[in-house]
């Protein structure tokens, strides 16, 4: 497969015609401020390098009705279940709100499916850009996503995401932070309940997993890889504890699965937190309705998807847009974790 086409930017222009990216912003939107003289070089500079301001950006920068695209690859049942993504598409509705703008999401039953779907979406004009999310490594969206001149910020890391401007949370410092917590409360056989290994944040997760665990002197502890349903988590949590090294804790990569664990342990007579210790990654309604109430690794999601949505219309502005972390996730500590000299 070729590579994708170069992407030129406002600060491509600018920088060829000698001015600032304001100028190429007013010269296109026929606005006083720059000479004729001027104006006619950024045209020409802006000619040879084949760049025009997109219509849609243009649009939603004017704060436009318009509409951003938002495609999800999970099961609807899922996706309704799951609280991090009601929270997160919460914060990027709050942000759409005050521009006037609206949401077009759409679940999909694969990444080819994805593909097409974002393709229709841009040759029809039904959105001025797009989100993308839940990034595989070797993810094939890029390229064919890049090729249509599509723009998009991208969730996820940025050894995921190409070259697309990415947000993201520092998730392998996140699981690091889980795991020293379990360790200096003495435990030393901690699991690890987390989604498929191609999905790009799953990895990163069980790597920074087995690294810190290798760092602290401890034996790998088990590695379960599963859907994200509160089914899968009951399956993982009942297969760790019937197994000869039954661990003292276990860490999940989202609070369904925790919950589900916790009714497991309830149901096999094994005590939270007095036998084992559960903590869940996104901290939750759920991990604080709980009895044990669930430790859990926390951050602002709804702050989160407004900040994607953000970057969004610096993206659809013309800007060169620099991908960023946001606050790395930190560890809430509560009634399901403890000691296990408490046994």
């Amino acid at each position: 497969m070729s590579a994708p086409p170069v992407r030129v930017t406002i600060k491509d222009v600018a920088a060829a015609a000698g001015v600032s990216k304001g100028a190429v912003s007013l010269a296109f939107n026929h606005k006083p401020g720059v000479s004729d003289a001027t104006r006619e070089r950024i045209f020409a500079a802006a000619k040879k390098l084949g760049w025009a301001p997109n219509s849609s950006a243009r649009s939603l920068s004017r704060q436009s009705v318009d509409t951003v695209g938002l495609a999800i690859c999970r099961p609807a049942r899922l996706l309704g279940l799951e609280p991090f993504y009601m929270e997160f598409i919460s914060g990027i509705e709050s942000v759409l709100a005050e521009r006037d703008c609206s949401l077009l999401l759409r679940l999909v039953g694969s990444l080819d499916e994805e593909i097409r779907l974002q393709e229709r979406w841009w040759r029809e004009r039904q959105v001025g850009g797009s989100i993308l999310v839940d990034f595989h490594q070797d993810d094939p969206r890029i390229a064919p996503l890049r090729q249509i001149g599509l723009p998009a910020v991208a969730v996820g890391h940025p050894s995921l995401t190409g070259d697309f401007p990415s947000v993201w949370t520092d998730d392998a410092a996140a699981v690091a932070e889980a795991v020293r917590y379990l360790a200096v409360l003495g435990h030393r056989r901690i699991a690890h309940v987390g989604g498929p290994r191609g999905l790009g944040h799953s990895a990163i997760r069980t790597t920074a997993f087995e690294r810190t665990m290798s760092e602290l002197g401890l034996e790998r502890g088990p590695h379960v890889e599963t859907g994200f349903s509160g089914e899968d988590g009951a399956r993982a949590t009942r297969s760790l504890l019937v197994s000869a090294e039954r661990p003292t804790a276990i860490l999940y990569d989202n609070d369904i699965m925790a919950v589900a664990g916790l009714g497991v342990a309830a149901e096999m007579g094994v005590s939270v937190p007095d036998d084992l210790s559960l903590l869940a990654w996104d901290d939750s309604q759920l991990c604080r309705l709980t009895h044990p109430t669930l430790s859990a690794m926390s951050h602002d999601v709804h702050g989160f998807g407004a900040q994607v949505a953000r970057v969004l219309f610096e993206v659809l502005s013309g800007e060169d847009v620099p991908s960023r972390p946001v606050a790395t996730p930190s560890l809430v500590p509560r009634a399901s974790t403890a000691s296990p000299s408490r046994r």
